[in-house]
């Protein structure tokens, strides 16, 4: 049973990765790991997507903190 759990987890480590950097395209990481990550290929290109991304806040933006960040365009 253990094994499974780690196994979905190990499979799932590119969208995991994605969702806690909070990436720009996780949800295209997380479908191309869900169809292609069985090729290993997708699974090493949803992993280097997924680390190489940019974070959607930038590393000094914080929402929270930042008076003039409602006030952006798109």
């Amino acid at each position: 049973m253990h094994f499974l759990i780690f196994g979905v987890g190990f499979y799932f480590l590119p969208a995991i990765i994605a969702a806690a950097r909070r990436t720009h395209n996780s949800t295209g990481i997380l479908l191309l790991n869900l169809f292609l990550g069985w090729t290993m290929v997708g699974w090493f290109l949803a992993l280097l997507m997924a680390i190489c991304s940019r974070s959607y806040y930038g590393p000094y933006c914080d929402p929270y903190r930042d008076p003039y960040y409602y006030r952006r365009g798109w």
